[in-house]
Parts: structure tokens; sequence; C-alpha cells
């Protein structure tokens, strides 16, 4: 079993594809998001979104500024305002 992760800027798709675990730089505090998480929204800050691809493998880091995330029946969706690289 999958999560599914998107990560979206205003200008275009960056990444969508499934994943074993994402960690989100909340405004509030990170936050890890697993298949099956409960429904959640939460506004992000800038910082590294790091994305497992298998458990037990190397989190790829992504560098998101400003934005929001979404967990719901479809997964994961980051809204990041910009990203970097």
């Amino acid at each position: 079993m999958a999560l599914h992760f998107e990560l979206v800027t205003p200008e275009k798709l960056v990444r969508s594809e499934d994943v074993h675990m994402v960690v989100v730089p909340g405004t509030e505090g990170e936050f890890g998001v697993l298949e099956g998480h409960a429904p959640f929204m939460s506004t992000i800050r800038d910082g590294a979104v790091q994305v497992w691809k298998t458990e037990g493998g190397a989190p790829e880091e992504i560098q998101v500024r400003g934005g929001f995330a979404e967990v719901g029946d479809n997964g994961l969706t980051v809204l990041a305002e910009h990203v970097e690289g």
C-alpha cells in the first residue's frame, strides 16, 4: 500500500507519485503522512518536504516556500508557493 503524493505550484504539477511517507514542514511543526492518514489541512512554512519512496530508504528533500498541505481520500497534496530547483 502506498500514499499518493502530489506537489503543485501555481505554475505546474511538480510531482505526482506513490510513496511510502512524506514529512511536511507545517507552520505548527513538522508532520508525517502515511497512507490512511486522517483528513487534515495545514499551512506550511519554508523548509524541506521529505519524501520516503520506500520504507527504510533514505528520504529525498524538496525545498519549498509557503503554501498549504491537504490530506484527503486521494492522498497528500502540497500546494507550494515556490519549489526550489
